[in-house]
């Protein structure tokens, strides 16, 4: 074991937990580490008697909000990751192929039909699912274009759907449904609930299993395709399993937090120089950096201002800073 190691191993395990327990304690509506505690073991033990106002604070607003940005934070961060080594491009991000822009345009439809929460978050995960199948079929339908024409493909479907996006803003009703749309689009948790994270866990824990099981087949690919393919490894069809898994993945995350970007682009960047560039130990570490730094960024989007600031306003914020700064210190290893 290296010696940076017998640091960065412990912060990996101990981070996300500490700061799961920590978002608790941060809110409008004050609440002490022991009341924190003792409400959460109320269910096992009946004998702890906590007011109805904490029990609901923390289990109906709190937890299920600290549960997505966990969950939304470290799976964004794993599809990036994963999508930048089957790119074996550090500019890479999980929205590459359009899933973010139509994740959108479902929510935009659903909203200016007035859909319930739930299937605003499902015509969103459709959506986002839509544009990606899209881009890949007109990507197939060019012989021989590989990779490249598959990026191009996701940049004009992305536009696309984006074009669409700008349509349904510009019908919405000003007063009523351009509101409700435009902060969906800025990304959010606010609106978050326990029935909304049980329709994402199963599309979101097939995903995450595919790229943690074929996580060692990122490294052989990183070799270039002949070489992948005279170890026994088909290059388009591993990208293909990869495509699909971080779509689902992310297709599922942006359905219940709209759009937040930045987390998929950068933590992989700050995990590769906690860990260094083996996808073995790069997907499972990026998981628990992603989950970290959008359950920080969460907990300062609640408690900066009287108002809640849009996630996406400050991943912008504090994501291009430091993407800057990574690109400087690791310039001459990407060129």
């Amino acid at each position: 074991m290296k010696n940076k190691d017998i640091y960065t191993i412990p912060i990996l395990i101990f981070l996300p937990i500490i700061l799961f327990f920590g978002s608790f304690l941060i809110g409008r509506y004050p609440i002490s580490p022991v009341e924190v505690v003792m409400t959460i073991l109320s269910p096992i033990f009946p004998e702890f008697a906590i007011s109805s106002t904490i029990t609901n604070i923390v289990f109906d607003i709190r937890l299920p909000r600290i549960i997505a940005a966990i969950i939304v934070g470290g799976s964004l961060s794993v599809a990036g990751a994963a999508f930048q080594g089957i790119f074996k491009n550090p500019l890479v991000s999980p929205d590459l192929l359009g899933v973010s822009n139509g994740a959108g345009f479902g929510a935009s439809i659903a909203i200016l039909a007035s859909f319930s929460n739930v299937l605003t978050q499902i015509l969103a995960f459709v959506f986002g699912l839509i544009s990606v199948f899209t881009t890949y079929s007109i990507a197939k339908s060019y012989k021989g274009g590989g990779v490249l024409v598959l990026v191009l493909s996701g940049t004009a479907i992305s536009a696309f759907f984006y074009a669409l996006i700008s349509g349904a803003k510009f019908i919405a009703d000003p007063y009523d449904k351009l509101p409700q749309i435009t902060y969906w689009l800025m990304g959010s948790l606010s609106s978050v609930t326990l029935e909304k994270l049980v329709i994402i866990i199963i599309p979101i824990a097939i995903g995450l299993a595919v790229l943690l099981f074929l996580r060692w087949h990122l490294n052989i690919l990183a070799m270039g395709d002949e070489e992948a393919q005279s170890l026994g490894i088909n290059p388009e069809k591993f990208r293909l399993i990869v495509i699909v898994a971080s779509t689902l993945v992310t297709s599922a995350a942006v359905s219940i937090s709209g759009i937040i970007g930045w987390v998929g682009l950068v933590v992989p960047h700050i995990t590769r120089i906690l860990v260094g560039p083996n996808n073995k130990i790069l997907i499972p570490a990026s998981l628990s950096i992603g989950a970290s730094f959008l359950l920080l960024i969460d907990n300062i989007s609640r408690s900066l201002i009287t108002i809640e600031v849009p996630l996406g306003i400050l991943t912008a914020i504090i994501g291009v800073p430091i993407f800057l700064y990574l690109l400087k210190q690791g310039y001459s290893q990407w060129s």
